[in-house]
């Protein structure tokens, strides 16, 4: 029978009807890599410029930011362990059937220890995909430029026009003037330029879908013309309109399909079969649905530490495009971890249908309500005490899933520290409830508007069609419904 939607299919990073997502790289990178964005965040810190305070856990330098398994490319994380397992379940609740789980604790080399809950459940994994266009990217720059210096030239110097791959996306980016000091936060519009390193901080920091699309029509175009590029748009616009759909189909697949089993992923559980916009999707078609599941999402992670996607070069660009060095969300927002280093990305869909009593709110479906967070954690940042690997996919309808993300942070965080606790001198207080399993806590009501994030800033009340008159001061074009992300 016909259900009729009231609502648009809503996707990974809706997060921006509230405020920008979270952005990645150690802010000392601007020398070497040319991304404006963390100039103006740097400049923030130090009281120059108004922008974002960050977290401690944020603070990381670029030589901190590296591979902890480098060196171990034999590494493969032991079975489950049974109590361990029993105990991630046990904080998952009655909705444990709704998730997809893998957690992996590094802390103690000599006893590594992984737990998993319905880890090859697959799901659309929303923006969490474009840890594959980042994969496909750096494949393509490695198989044409071995030398890293030649690639690095080229994600610093290469210089991209925003087209119609780029529409439409409502995700605002920001846009730093290292001459003025002027920051400008917008959507991404036909025309804009940046660097490709740019736009892949773009696709990765807010996760603008434009910024996504722009990245996979540069890595598509890598491998069409290899040495020649960047080329001009001219030869961009002709290829595009005079190929057969069909060959640019087979570029498609060579560029994001291929990189996942050359680098010891399994495409049945792990693939991203289209371009991230509409304008993208006119131009190539892609190849089929998008998916993930918890399980291959780890082993996308532990390839990552060994150094093993792409080589040590790609897998350490990807590691610091992927360090949170703004405000963060959704998983990554829980105050436990916020002197925590966080190597992170999320993505959502969310679907809505006419139901007596319910409201349809961001994350908070009741026909479909995907979640997705992967995270690497070390903490504290600098002295790395632990050190895990979790993804989570969960489907738990007409529940504010960024918030019970942001909860289950909290929890697993909770968790590995009872596993790691330092020995009680005798004689002393008894351990709080929070260093053995997690305290039970009051699961996040719900339809709750706001999306998951620190305690230390106020919620916006921005949501879906709310009229702008409605919105609050100063977040009026944040303030509108949108279907992407």
């Amino acid at each position: 029978m016909k259900r009729r939607l009231w609502t648009a299919v809503m996707t990974a990073a809706l997060a921006a009807l509230a405020a920008p997502s979270a952005g990645p790289y150690p802010l000392e990178g601007y020398e070497s890599t040319g991304i404006r964005r963390l100039l103006g965040l740097r400049l923030a810190q130090q009281g120059l410029v108004p922008d974002s305070r960050l977290p401690t856990g944020a603070s990381l330098g670029l030589s901190d930011v590296d591979l902890r398994l480098l060196g171990q490319r034999n590494f493969d994380p032991p079975p489950p362990d049974p109590e361990l397992t029993r105990r991630l379940v046990d904080i998952l609740g009655a909705d444990a059937d709704r998730y997809g789980v893998a957690l992996l604790d590094l802390s103690d080399p000599e006893h590594v220890r992984y737990a998993e809950h319905r880890g090859d459940h697959r799901q659309n994994v929303g923006s969490v995909g474009k840890l594959l266009v980042a994969l496909g990217l750096f494949q393509a720059l490695a198989d044409t430029w071995p030398d890293v210096e030649q690639r690095k030239e080229v994600l610093r110097e290469a210089r991209v026009t925003a087209d119609e791959f780029s529409q439409t996306d409502h995700h605002t980016v920001r846009f730093f003037d290292p001459v003025t000091k002027t920051l400008t936060r917008r959507s991404i519009r036909i025309g804009d330029r940046g660097s490709l390193y740019e736009f892949v901080d773009w696709m990765l920091s807010p996760s603008s879908n434009s910024a996504a699309g722009m990245v996979m029509r540069e890595a598509m175009l890598i491998r069409q013309f290899g040495a020649a590029y960047p080329v001009s748009e001219a030869q961009i616009a002709r290829f595009f309109k005079e190929s057969p759909v069909a060959a640019r189909t087979a570029l498609f697949e060579k560029t994001f399909l291929e990189p996942v089993t050359r680098n010891g992923l399994d495409l049945e559980l792990l693939k991203q079969g289209s371009v991230f916009t509409h304008g993208g999707k006119l131009k190539v078609p892609g190849s089929g649905e998008s998916y993930g599941c918890a399980r291959e999402l780890a082993r996308y992670l532990v390839r990552l530490e060994e150094g093993r996607l792409v080589d040590d070069f790609s897998s350490r660009e990807i590691k610091r495009l992927l360090y949170l060095t703004e405000r963060r969300i959704r998983y990554a927002a829980s105050p436990a971890l916020a002197e925590s280093a966080v190597y992170f990305k999320s993505g959502s869909l969310f679907e809505c249908e006419k139901e007596p009593g319910f409201r349809c709110l961001p994350y908070a479906g009741n026909v479909k309500n995907f979640m997705n967070s992967v995270a690497i954690v070390e903490h504290p940042a600098r002295q790395r005490r632990l050190y895990y690997m979790v993804t989570l996919v969960s489907n738990v309808l007409r529940k504010n899933s960024a918030a019970v993300h942001l909860e289950m942070a909290t929890r697993i965080h909770r968790l590995i520290e009872s596993l790691h606790a330092p020995p009680r001198a005798s004689g002393g207080p008894p351990p709080s409830p929070r260093s053995g399993r997690a305290a039970a806590r009051p699961a996040a009501p719900a339809n709750r508007r706001p999306e998951g994030r620190a305690r230390s800033r106020p919620a916006r009340t921005c949501g879906v069609r709310l009229r702008p008159e409605r919105c609050p001061s100063g977040s009026r074009a944040r303030c509108r419904t949108s279907c992407r992300w």
